[in-house]
């Protein structure tokens, strides 16, 4: 049985700057998906705030930042918006694997 490995970002020089681009890439691909809706501006305010964190307390694993996402963004209020948790981390995770050129449907 092969062994998977989640992806692993650099430590976090800058976790402000990511924070900004992740807030703004998230944004966007919230805005693009379905229809803009005024809460997705919070829904990627949230999102980022807790990616931050995370990235300052020196997490790199791509895993384990999205579990941290969908764990934190449960408490968050969509009953707003067409999105969850779980779409949001997963928005996430696929912006940072395409920032890093890694291919999403193979892991290559």
């Amino acid at each position: 049985m092969t062994e998977l490995n989640s992806p692993t970002l650099p430590l976090a020089t800058h976790p402000e700057q990511e924070g900004e681009w992740l807030k703004a890439s998230l944004h966007h691909w919230l805005d693009t998906e379905f229809i803009k809706e005024p809460i997705n501006n919070a829904i990627a305010q949230r999102a980022t705030q807790v990616f931050v964190r995370h990235r300052m307390e020196g997490e790199t694993d791509v895993g384990a930042l999205v579990l941290a996402i969908v764990t934190e963004m449960q408490a968050f209020d969509f009953s707003r918006s067409f999105f969850s948790e779980f779409a949001v981390a997963n928005a996430v995770s696929d912006l940072l694997l395409d920032s890093m050129g890694i291919e999403r449907c193979c892991g290559q």
